[in-house]
């Protein structure tokens, strides 16, 4: 197994390929419940533009790309639609009595490990891969997780995320705002 950065066209394209296997519209309700899903549907333009901002970290099995963490920072907030709400509530959510967007942060943009690969300890090694590339550039990691997502919202409970706030979206989906204190 090797833990590196997307460095290449080629492995965003497996990025896209994984996520496209596991978003809901292709999982059952018993795969959703017990492996867990992604929401967001990226196209390669925008992994392109994320990447180029800060490289995402994967893991490749030989030369397959078999997990990803994407790395996203404020300025793709307006790339990616569906993600607006959660950048526009970092105004308004304080960490240590300070607004979230007063910080720097890196949002994980989405996290996958390929079927067949999980319960592994590839996640939390890919989690101390990212922690070590970003943890002297950002204040910590943060992202989102939907509450139906309970696979996700405990593994990132493992790893040391703790949830700072939750909110109900528009669609009625309740979303998790979980965060990573690099500086514990």
């Amino acid at each position: 197994m090797i833990y590196t950065t997307s460095k290449t066209d080629k492995d965003l394209l497996q990025v896209l390929e994984l996520q496209k296997n596991n978003l809901p519209a292709g999982l059952t309700s018993e795969q959703i419940a017990t492996q867990g899903f992604v929401t967001v549907s990226h196209s390669f333009g925008d992994l392109q533009k994320m990447n180029s901002i800060e490289e995402s970290i994967i893991a490749k099995d030989h030369d397959h790309v078999i997990a990803y963490l994407l790395a996203m920072t404020e300025k793709s907030k307006l790339d990616i639609p569906i993600l607006i709400p959660m950048f526009e509530a970092f105004d308004n959510i304080a960490f240590r009595n300070k607004k979230i967007s007063d910080y720097q942060y890196i949002v994980v943009g989405q996290v996958c490990v390929a079927a067949g690969y999980r319960g592994k300890g590839i996640l939390d090694t890919c989690y101390a891969e990212y922690k070590k590339h970003f943890e002297n550039k950002y204040d910590f990691a943060i992202t989102e997780i939907s509450n139906r997502n309970q696979r996700s919202l405990n593994a990132h409970k493992r790893i040391g995320f703790d949830t700072i706030y939750e909110y109900q979206a528009p669609d009625g989906e309740t979303w998790s705002i979980v965060l990573w204190d690099w500086k514990k």
